[in-house]
């Protein structure tokens, strides 16, 4: 048969199996195994049948169709083939069994697969053991049977893990294990205890096998001892289950022995121990145990210990750890948890714990602990309530009373409190929390109840007995053995008690290290605070650093302190005690900045302190800075009598009274030695038993000896003057106070009388007292002996102290005594004590002897002790040497000394008077380059205040304040040493001091009082009779002038006081019109042998001033002739030149004179400043020159700057530079700095004005919105003010320009009737002013320009306007206004007139340019007809000659910028306008304006002729230049083309 035919066969087969045609199905079958023996198809189809037939003679069909069914079903991917394939192979293996093992094997393989992934673990069980039935049945190896049990007992333990099983599989596993352990060889050995161990594991995870597992780990721990794991199964199974019998303890100790660190074995001990109530031993086994290992067993257990010893915050934590690691599964172990960290939550104290209690009301402890939680909050209403409720429902429940107690104690009822507490511990008697209520009530209750031993001490220790793990009970004993019983052994034993328990009852570690400290025993305390800062973490236990800090700060171990102090501080920031120990311990350091920081963070905390306001006082007293610490004495003493403040104020002001005194500012120093005593009295009334504060009260009296005698008076209170107390406070002068010294040292004396420097300081009052009555007979003598005894007894009591030996020597030469062998011999005595240090006696030896030898060693021992160089410098005045005045000038450096100012003052006089010295070097070192006359004079103004009855200083400081132009100071100077003077006999000095007075009154202007002292004088010298001439024509008595200078030319003894008395006197002739006496008497100085240069200024400003050029000239030259000028004379010859160089009409060497004097003296500010102010005037195009030369003269020169200042912003606005063209730098801001240095000057506010005024005009000119408008009559208010204050000649020429200037302004703004209104406002005032009658027929002209219709002007309008122009003949604006409205009539011819009107003016006034002005716009003019091509060349000749007449003047682009157009309108493609247009366009330096028209007109030559590539290079420098205009013109020239 062929394959068609088998497959044919197999089909007909299948329709009858699927017919039920069995029989059929078998022919079928059978023909196809004849054809193919193996065929697998037909094999299934004859099982199929055959089973159905119930053949058993065809048992190996059946076998093959089992397997046949089994691989279709394994192959084919249905469900419920898969379902029913585990059923066909256990078919299988039932046939399997009995004819083949080994295919057996592999179908039980299968089969276990799909009951492992199918999680059928029965079925599974019973496979593996009928797998091992199998194999028992056949002659195996022992191992091979063991790793088949091995295999099973792994399958199920994992299976048992997943899924809880029954108890038939468990028994099968069992039996695995067992079977497995009996067949295993040896014993012992890895295998056997490999399998041990899952055994027991097995067993651990089933509850009801507790005895087999109980028995499976003795027998693995009697086989294998060494091994922990059955221990650790024991022991997990006694720790859940509770069991601490002997044979889990001892499980417990075989694991520990074992494993030392074992975290389970620690568990288990620690829960024995909180069952033995051994609480700190189970806290710390069940904490070392949690560490190893977490369990929520063992975290209830620690959670239990540490509530059971009152750590409640630990206790609450332990709570929420245990909370973290509960499983699902105990839920009884969660509750209990919840539960405990409820109740340590509240009684912690915190307040929000047990806001939420669940089923409080259904537990009456749980309802206790709500109430306790409204108790924490303060919401004692409520607690109340929830403690009536409770107590209702629950009359004899502990917790209820003692909460209602709580209650009634929060609320102040004591008794029944006392009541409730009473009662909860008769129902518990056992709870020694209670009693401890009871106990701390009792206390409370005040002083009766704590002494009576029966009532706190009886419950206390009672509530001690009962819990001896209260901690708060043993501080509260520690309270009454420390306070009631003065037991401070006990207290100490009971605070150190209650520290142990709870580390963190901060009052009883405080109370026990302060009881050790108390008791001397620092090691303990030390020891304790140790303990405790080990622990600590940063920011706390402030109490353990504070202490810890105090006690380094008590025992001098400063930076400790500090550092403890610090710990404290972090803890807690706000705690000012603190700060203020921190201070204490940085002021021992003597870090006083940082003391004086925690001092004042104190103070910001707590304001009330005034310990720490003191002590920073105390430091900037300690720091010098006296000024800040009286203000903060102050501070105190104005809020209480605080006795340390008021000495330290006193101390203060007289350290600064000092301070002034060696400053000589008597007056300010005198002031705060009267506050001193004022306040130093107020501490002696408080507290009269204490020696320093009458010491410094003396100190106080006696500073007084020091200052002025008509300065030194002091008010003192009555008291202390002697007097009355209800008496008002006394005025004491220097000497009485002296006297109150004297008494208060004896004072101070009677109180310590063994003070060596008391003596001493009495020893100096007296000696004081007898230098200030040296007139008295008697007096002196007895103050001085006085002052000897007393220095004699400082000396007997301290022999060592150089100052006593130096006072006696010093009050030993002193007159009355004389003893120069004990002086000698006592400061010979004060080197031996002190032979390195004290310069004084060295100094004072030179007094006495040896004068060259005593300075040289006091110099090289103190090189800045004055005394020492004054005596120097007395040496070398002695001996002539040069280095005198330089030795004075050093000793004022050094400080201020009577001696030395004066002696400095007087060789700066000298030095002054001599002015033939004037060019030496030393005059240059010694008074220029050192600043002497100010330095002179700021010393002598310091001597004077001290020393006011010495007239030569007087006449110094005025001789020194006038050549400072202190004109005010040095006439008070004058003053004071005439009438000093006055009552002496020296007639010579009184007469040299009232000329010097009488010359300070003309300075000042004072002339009538001036002429009446010069009167006074002899008349006799020359100096007088000239100042008297002076004060005569400065008072208007010209004639009494005249003969005054007539007689000063009688007294003259030299040509050249003649020559000067000559000179005034021309003045005076010229003054009085006597012109040609003026002259004649100039010319008589001039031909005297000694000539002067004024007479020739003189001269020569007398010829400019009449215009008469030749006698300029001829002063000039012979001015010039007198050689090379220094100082300001260049500038006057400067100025002269240039005047004579206008006069001649040379005007454009006016600047180039300026600039050559420059060039020669270049440091000199005032000619720079004279540059700046002719270049606008003479050379305006160099404009931005004259602005810089006015910067480098303001830089130059602050004098000169600030006229220099005015020039620079004229020049500024010459060149029109405005804020839109340099925002910094422009002619406002430069007028404005001017203003603010000379607001007196009207000029700077007129130039402000035209300043204002250029920055409105170019605001028009851009477009955008003027914003200084509406000042014009502000600023022309403020000039006329200023003008009248000044008197200046100019100022009512300025005041005109003003108002012309008001008036452009306000037309410009369009306030045409303001303008009007403002002129006839002048009108009224001044009718004749013609400058303003033009300004108003100018404004009435454009008013009338402005109406409608209004373009033509009549006749009669015309003719007033030509005659305002008329009265104003020398105002060039005026003719080109006018000009300038004849054009917008239309009438040129008219224009012309009036523009060659002004030309002829200009040249005339020989303004350049004024000329340049007017013929440009004259040729402006005479171009616009040429632009319209008006026919003729009458108007183009005007354009040429005018633009020539400009060049030949100066060169001026806009005259070519003229010249071009007319080329370009005559003929504008030719290549001569071309030329002309580039030179303009392409030339630097030619102005923005000019350039952009020539641009215009030869964009429009290039394009008539279509020059591309000019035109190209034209629009590339446009576009450099941002010639935006010419862009947009090319771009409309292309548009229309």
């Amino acid at each position: 048969m062929s394959n068609k035919e088998v497959k044919a066969a197999l089909k007909s087969a299948r329709e009858a199996i699927k017919n039920k045609e069995f029989k059929e199905a078998l022919k079928h079958c059978k023909t196809v195994l004849k054809i193919e023996k193996n065929n697998y198809n037909a094999w299934v189809f004859i099982g199929l049948s055959a089973s159905e037939l119930d053949q058993p003679d065809q048992s190996q069909a059946q076998l093959l169709a089992w397997q046949g069914l089994a691989n279709l079903y394994d192959k084919t991917d249905q469900w419920d083939f898969k379902v029913e394939l585990p059923n066909v192979y256990q078919k299988l293996v039932e046939l399997y069994a009995s004819s083949d093992k080994n295919k057996c094997y592999e179908v039980i393989d299968k089969l276990t697969e799909i009951y492992e992934s199918d999680k059928e673990y029965l079925k599974l069980a019973r496979v593996w053991l009928q797998l091992i039935q199998l194999k028992e049945e056949e002659p195996v190896d022992k191992k091979e049977l063991v790793q088949l049990l091995q295999k099973m007992t792994q399958l199920l333990s994992d299976c048992l893990k997943e899924v809880e099983q029954d108890s038939e599989t468990q028994q099968h596993l069992i039996t695995a294990f067992e079977k497995a352990l009996v067949l295993i060889d040896p014993v012992p050995g890895e295998d056997h205890k490999k399998v041990s161990a899952d055994y027991v594991k097995c067993l651990s995870l089933l509850p009801q096998e507790e005895a087999r597992m109980t028995a499976a780990c003795q027998s693995m721990i009697s086989l294998y001892p060494n091994q922990s794991y059955p221990l650790e199964v024991l022991c997990h199974h006694y720790l859940k289950t509770g069991n601490f019998n002997e044979e889990a303890v001892s499980s417990f100790s075989r694991l520990m022995d074992l494993v030392p660190d074992s975290g389970l074995g620690h568990l288990c001990l620690g829960t024995k121990a909180l069952l033995e109530g051994r609480y700190k031993d189970a806290i710390d086994d069940l904490t070392q145990g949690l560490k190893k290992m977490s369990s929520t067993t063992g975290w209830y257990s620690l959670a239990e210990a540490q509530f059971k010893i009152y750590r409640y915050a630990d206790s609450a934590t332990s709570c929420s750890q245990g909370l973290n690691v509960c499983d699902s599964e105990e839920k009884e172990l969660r509750i209990r948890l919840l539960r405990l960290k409820l109740e340590a939550l509240v009684r912690s104290g915190g307040e929000k714990a047990g806001e939420q209690i669940p089923e409080a009301e259904k537990d009456p402890v749980l309802l206790a602990l709500k109430g306790r939680a409204y108790l924490n909050k303060g919401q004692t209403d409520q607690a109340l309530k929830v403690s009536s409720e409770l107590v209702a429902s629950n009359p004899n429940l502990a917790q209820g009373l003692a909460l209602k107690g709580l209650v009634h104690f929060a609320k102040g009822e004591k008794q029944l409190a006392e009541q409730s507490f009473l009662k909860a511990a008769s129902q518990s008697p056992d709870c020694g929390e209670y009693f401890f209520l009871l106990g701390q009530l009792y206390w409370d209750m005040g002083e009766e109840t704590r002494k009576d031993r029966s009532k706190a001490h009886t419950h206390l220790l009672k509530a001690a007995k009962l819990d001896p793990h209260l901690g708060c009970v043993f501080r509260y004993l520690g309270h009454y053995y420390r306070d009631i019983a003065k037991d401070y052994g006990r207290a100490q034993g009971c605070y150190k008690k209650a520290f142990q328990l709870d580390s963190e009852d901060v009052e009883s570690g405080a109370a026990s290290v302060d009881l050790s400290m108390g008791q001397g025993d620092m090691d303990t305390a030390l020891a304790i605070l140790q303990s405790v800062l080990e622990k600590a973490t940063p920011g706390s236990a402030k109490w353990a650093w504070m202490r810890r800090g105090l006690y380094y700060l008590k025992v001098g171990e400063n930076q400790q302190a500090i550092a403890d102090l610090q710990a404290a501080l972090r803890a807690d920031p706000e705690d000012w005690v603190c700060w203020e120990c921190l201070g204490e311990a940085y002021l021992n350091r003597r870090s006083f900045t940082a003391a004086l920081k925690a001092f004042g963070k104190a103070h910001q905390l707590q304001p009330c302190s005034i310990y720490s306001v003191y002590q920073a006082a105390a430091i900037k007293q300690t720091l010098g800075k006296f000024k800040e610490a009286v203000a903060e004495y102050l501070l105190i003493t104005a809020k209480q009598d605080y006795v340390p403040a008021l000495k330290g104020l006193g101390e203060c002001q007289l350290s600064l009274a000092k301070s002034l005194m060696q400053d000589c500012r008597d007056g300010g120093a005198t002031d705060l030695i009267q506050q001193a005593i004022q306040n130093l009295f107020r501490a002696v009334q408080l507290r009269p038993d204490l020696s320093c504060l009458w010491k410094l009260l003396g100190d106080a009296c006696t500073a007084v000896s020091t200052v002025s005698p008509n300065r030194a008076t002091v008010i003192v209170p009555a008291l202390l003057a002697g007097l009355d107390a209800n008496t008002e406070n006394q005025m004491l002068n220097q000497a009485q106070t002296l006297k109150v010294g004297e008494r208060c040292y004896a004072h101070a004396l009677k109180l310590m009388p063994e003070v060596a420097s008391l003596w001493y300081d009495l020893g100096l009052n007296y000696y004081h007292q007898a230098s200030l009555t040296q007139n008295d007979q008697n007096s002196p003598a007895m103050d001085i002996e006085k002052a000897q005894q007393c220095l004699k007894k400082a000396i007997m009591m301290d022999s060592s102290n150089h100052s006593y030996w130096n006072a006696l020597g010093v009050v030993s030469m002193n007159k009355g005594l004389e003893n120069y062998a004990l002086a000698q011999h006592c400061f010979i005595k004060s080197i031996q004590v002190e032979p390195n240090r004290y310069v004084i006696t060295w100094f004072v030896l030179y007094i006495s002897s040896l004068a060259h030898e005593a300075f040289k060693i006091a110099q090289s021992l103190e090189p800045l002790y004055v005394n020492c160089w004054i005596g120097q410098a007395l040496i070398a005045e002695r001996v002539g040497s040069y280095d005198t005045m330089d030795l004075f000038r050093h000793t004022t450096e050094l400080s201020t000394h009577m001696e030395g100012v004066k002696g400095y003052a007087f060789w700066v006089c000298s030095t002054l008077l001599d002015k033939s010295n004037r060019d030496s070097e030393l005059y240059r070192y010694n008074i220029v380059q050192m600043n002497a006359i100010s330095a002179a004079q700021v010393a002598l103004s310091k001597y004077t205040e001290r020393i006011q009855s010495d007239p030569d200083a007087f006449i110094m400081l005025g001789y020194l304040n006038e050549h400072l132009q202190l004109k005010r100071q040095a006439l008070q100077a004058y003053q004071r040493a005439v009438e000093l003077l006055q009552s002496m006999s020296s007639s010579e000095e009184l007469a040299f001091s009232l000329g010097s007075y009488g010359r300070a009154l003309c300075t000042s202007g004072q002339w009538e009082e001036a002429v009446h002292v010069y009167n006074s004088t002899p008349l006799q010298e020359l100096s007088d009779l000239v100042g008297l001439a002076l004060a005569y024509c400065k008072a208007g008595l010209i004639s009494e002038s005249i003969s005054a200078y007539e007689r000063a030319l009688a007294v003259a003894s030299s040509e050249k006081e003649k020559a000067y008395v000559l000179t005034a006197l021309a003045l005076l002739q010229h003054q009085q019109g006597n012109l040609d006496s003026a002259k004649t008497l100039l010319f008589k100085c001039s031909m005297l042998k000694e000539p002067i240069s004024e007479s020739l200024v003189c001269l020569c400003a007398l010829g400019l001033a009449h215009r008469d050029a030749t006698l300029a000239a001829a002063a000039l030259t012979e001015l010039l002739k007198q050689g090379s000028a220094s100082g300001s004379a260049i500038e006057q010859r400067c100025l002269l030149t240039c005047t004579l160089l206008a006069v001649q009409g040379n005007f454009s060497a006016v600047p180039r004179e300026v600039s050559r004097a420059v060039h020669s003296n270049p440091g000199n500010a005032s000619l720079w400043a004279l540059l700046s102010r002719v270049v606008p005037q003479y050379y305006p195009r160099k404009a931005n020159g004259g602005a810089v030369a006015g910067h480098v003269a303001c830089l130059s020169s602050m004098t000169q700057g600030k006229r220099a200042l005015l020039y620079s912003g004229v020049n500024q606005l010459a060149s029109g530079r405005h804020s839109g063209e340099d925002s910094k730098k422009n002619a406002l801001k430069t007028m404005q700095r001017a203003v603010l240095l000379c607001p007196d000057d009207p000029a700077t506010w007129a130039g402000l004005m035209a300043a204002c005024y250029t920055e409105n005009t170019s605001c028009y000119l851009s477009g955008s919105a003027p914003r200084r408008q509406a000042l014009q009559q502000t600023l022309m208010s403020v000039v006329s003010e200023k003008g009248m204050l000044t008197g200046r000649p100019l100022a009512q020429a300025l005041e005109g320009w003003v108002l012309q200037q008001a008036v452009t302004g306000l037309m410009l703004e369009g306030q045409l009737e303001q303008a009007e209104v403002l002129c006839t406002q002048v009108l009224n005032v001044s009718p004749e002013h013609a400058a303003v009658m033009l300004s108003l027929r100018q404004v009435q002209c454009q008013r009338l320009l402005m109406t409608d219709g209004g373009t033509v002007l009549p006749e009669p309008v015309l003719e007033q306007l030509s005659s305002a122009v008329m009265m104003n003949p020398t105002n060039l604006g005026a003719w080109h206004w006018l000009a300038e409205v004849y054009r917008s009539q239309g009438l040129l011819v008219q224009a012309v007139m009036a523009y060659r009107q002004s030309l002829q003016l200009a040249s005339q006034l020989g303004m350049h340019s004024c000329q340049v002005a007017s013929l440009l716009r004259l040729a402006l003019l005479a171009l616009g007809p040429c632009m319209v091509g008006v026919p003729g060349n009458d108007w183009k000749d005007l354009v040429l000659e005018a633009t020539t007449e400009v060049l030949k003047l100066d060169s001026s682009p806009v005259a070519l910028l003229f010249q071009a157009l007319l080329q370009f309108v005559t003929k504008m493609a030719a290549r001569e306008t071309r030329r002309l247009l580039e030179r303009l366009v392409y030339i630097q330096d030619i102005p923005a304006t000019v350039v952009q028209v020539a641009s215009w007109y030869l964009l429009r030559h290039l394009h008539a002729k279509n020059d591309e590539e000019l035109m190209k290079v034209l629009l590339q420098h446009a576009k450099m230049n941002r010639d935006e205009r010419l862009l947009e013109f090319h771009s409309v020239l292309n548009s229309s083309s």
